[in-house]
């Protein structure tokens, strides 16, 4: 195919840009935040010394309440023997002396 005219046949070739050269990246620095504003110091708190620790209680014995008072019951005394029957005993009746009437006159 014969080139037209007016357009020179010359071939451009296109350089593609060089690639970009790969740095290391920087070094990396840490921001620290920055340091607190100093307060004034809270006021201070006198911390007492804790109390002694309470003695350990003593062993606890239990005590058992007292036992009721006993009251001995004593057997039922025997029940009484009824009198013996009571016999009247009349008197003797006074000897009878027998009268005899007076002889007849």
């Amino acid at each position: 195919m014969p080139p037209k005219q007016g357009i020179p046949s010359t071939t451009h070739y296109y350089k593609s840009p060089p690639p970009p050269v790969h740095y290391p990246p920087p070094p990396y620095y840490y921001k620290s935040p920055p340091p607190p504003v100093h307060s004034p110091p809270p006021p201070y708190y006198y911390k007492s010394p804790p109390p002694p620790s309470p003695s350990p209680l003593p062993p606890y014995y239990y005590k058992s309440p007292p036992p009721p008072p006993y009251y001995y019951k004593s057997p039922p005394p025997p029940a009484p023997s009824p009198p013996p029957p009571y016999y009247y005993k009349s008197p003797p009746p006074p000897p009878y002396y027998y009268k005899s009437p007076p002889p007849p006159y």
